[in-house]
């Protein structure tokens, strides 16, 4: 495994912690407080190529490899956690999944819109009754001939309402339980779909996460994703890439946090001195940058498995379930660094504790996470 960043992997890296810096930066804090999607900043980022760094320049995206987008995430992710888990589903689920299984009518439909930022994307696996258990799907998608009807509801779908595509899975065949799902590609501009509430959440508060309902949506045959009955299997493939986006940004979100803490630790000083020369203080930087270091080294692994085209699945959950671990250990001290001033909103540090948590939770939790890696270890 090669882990020597590129030319281009440095160029890539610069721009996104610039990009951060100078555009996500200004208005962060607000944009949390009032759960406000971070529309401009999403555009530009699409102009920029972050939202279709993997898809294909004959499909308008940046043919970059899978290190490139976790060096990006990472940096974005540094910044502004909502932003980056929209440019992860984007990248990940929606725009590689369609490129990596869908026809080439999809991909010449969909995908230079999804890579410009023109159109944003949602994956909608989740259900109340099928969550860390996807083989559980209520929402129900029967064969019309020319056409599928689809009806159900979805929950926890991020980019909820700013999406216009959606990759929807759907039972068809419930006697065959999940050999029955397929995947379907809907618009939100179709009769019958139906946005539901927006859920007030305790990080990544700038992301739009809502319900979703289908009431007798026609989604035309040509708009299934691959075989009939490939949409669990579909699904599995697509998280287990989803999986390294989400590491990246528990990476991200660390890093963040560690930054801000070698700064503070500088800067402020008390018993005459500055805290960073308190060996307690030292003690916790050593530990936040070990950590870190070990985190990326894992994300790093898991893409560059995933470019060599072998197999990445345990790789991924390994890297999503420590650097998701990190992420909470490193926040919470950031937080303890900071001492009063890291429970105030101004330092920054709050918030990328708050936003550390669903690391743990979404595309798996850390326990589905131990399950994966079990599973290929026993096999």
């Amino acid at each position: 495994m090669n882990f020597q960043l590129t030319e281009e992997h440095l160029a890539v890296q610069e721009a996104a912690r610039d990009f951060a810096r100078t555009e996500l930066l200004p208005g962060v804090i607000e944009r949390d407080e009032k759960q406000e999607f971070p529309t401009a900043q999403i555009k530009k980022m699409g102009e920029l190529g972050f939202m279709g760094m993997m898809v294909s320049p004959e499909y308008g995206g940046g043919g970059m490899d899978t290190k490139a987008y976790v060096l990006a995430m990472e940096e974005i992710s540094k910044v502004d956690a909502s932003a980056s888990v929209c440019m992860s589903v984007n990248n990940s689920l929606v725009c590689w999944g369609i490129e990596q299984y869908g026809s080439e009518e999809q991909k010449k439909k969909y995908l230079p819109r999804l890579a410009s930022g023109e159109t944003i994307g949602a994956f909608c696996l989740s259900e109340p009754e099928a969550g860390s258990d996807a083989t559980m799907q209520r929402t129900s998608a029967l064969d019309r001939g020319d056409h599928y009807l689809v009806n159900g509801n979805k929950n926890w779908i991020t980019n909820g309402n700013s999406a216009s595509v959606y990759i929807v899975m759907a039972q068809s065949e419930a006697e065959k339980k999940h050999k029955g799902i397929n995947a379907f590609i809907i618009e939100k501009e179709w009769k019958g779909f139906v946005v539901g509430k927006k859920e007030n959440k305790m990080g990544i508060r700038a992301s739009d996460t809502h319900s979703l309902m289908f009431n007798d949506i026609r989604v035309p045959r040509e708009n299934r994703i691959g075989e009939n009955g490939f949409g669990f299997k579909f699904a599995m493939s697509v998280l287990n890439g989803g999986r390294i986006g989400i590491a990246a940004q528990a990476l991200g979100i660390a890093s963040g946090a560690y930054e801000l803490s070698v700064q503070y630790a500088k800067e402020r000083k008390t018993f005459g001195q500055e805290i960073g020369k308190h060996q307690a203080i030292q003690f916790k930087l050593a530990e936040m940058a070990t950590k870190i270091e070990a985190a990326r080294l894992l994300c790093l692994q898991a893409a560059d498995l995933k470019d060599q085209n072998q197999s990445y699945a345990q790789a991924s959950a390994m890297a999503k379930l420590y650097a998701s671990q990190v992420a909470m250990e490193v926040t919470i001290e950031a937080v303890q660094i900071h001492g009063g001033y890291g429970y105030v909103k101004e330092y920054h540090v709050e918030r990328m504790m708050r936003d550390a948590k669903i690391t743990q939770i979404y595309e798996g939790t850390s326990e589905i996470q131990k399950m994966v890696i079990a599973r290929e270890i026993l096999n």
